[in-house]
């Protein structure tokens, strides 16, 4: 009897052991299929920088004809009005073409979030993505000061970028390089005065830009001081 219940025995725990090994091995391939969490923005924002060069905290050819400054805080929803209103358009309709670049300027008066999510931004510009992980940011823009700006979602915008190494891109946000670049921007919105944000300055590329405070942060606002810089 004793013989034959330590057969029994040793069977159930085979088979426990099996069950528990094809439900471990399932449970890893469901992982390994399953799709990366999605990113607000992603698929827009993908498509619109697609193939738009980028170097550093510029966007566009650097040949373009007119310069558009953006003094910006990722917090800002005002900021974020023009980033989903005319910057999309004038993206379209001007960067791609070759006749407009953008540089942003990035601030944090508004709090440590401010400064988190600038941080990620310009260490993104260390590979040239800067554009891409601003964008996205503003498409998961939070209450301000709430902690929004969590490593999870970072890493999460990172891995929705194409081309970002997502370690480097967070190792890079208290880079001497993303101090600095912060540091000269703050420097430059003192020199120009800047009352809040967002704050432009736009011109021809090359002379002195002037300051710029369109009617409203919609695309049609800037059209006509654009053609007009353009010589249409």
């Amino acid at each position: 009897m004793g013989s034959r219940r330590t057969v029994y025995l040793l069977a159930a725990g085979a088979a426990a052991a099996a069950l528990a090994a094809a439900l471990v091995a399932f449970s890893l391939l469901r992982t390994e299929e399953a799709p990366a969490a999605a990113v607000a923005g992603m698929d827009e924002v993908t498509q619109m920088l697609d193939g738009v060069p980028q170097s550093g905290v510029v966007l566009g050819r650097d040949d373009a004809p007119v310069t558009l400054v953006e003094y910006g805080d990722i917090q800002c929803g005002h900021c974020r009005h023009f980033a989903q209103d005319a910057f999309p358009h004038l993206v379209w309709d001007y960067v791609r073409e070759g006749h407009l670049k953008i540089e942003f300027r990035g601030l944090h008066f508004i709090g440590a979030d401010s400064e988190k999510a600038l941080r990620a931004a310009l260490a993104a510009g260390e590979q040239d993505r800067l554009w891409h992980v601003l964008d996205l940011l503003f498409y998961s823009q939070g209450p301000p000061n709430t902690g929004w700006v969590s490593d999870q979602l970072l890493r999460s915008i990172g891995a929705a970028v194409p081309g970002v190494d997502v370690e480097r891109m967070l190792a890079d946000m208290d880079s001497a390089a993303v101090s600095e670049r912060i540091a000269a921007d703050a420097q430059a919105a003192q020199r120009a005065q800047v009352p809040g944000t967002p704050y432009f300055e736009l011109g021809r590329t090359g002379e002195e830009l002037e300051p710029f405070e369109p009617q409203s942060l919609s695309a049609d606002a800037f059209r006509p001081v654009l053609d007009e810089l353009l010589g249409r």
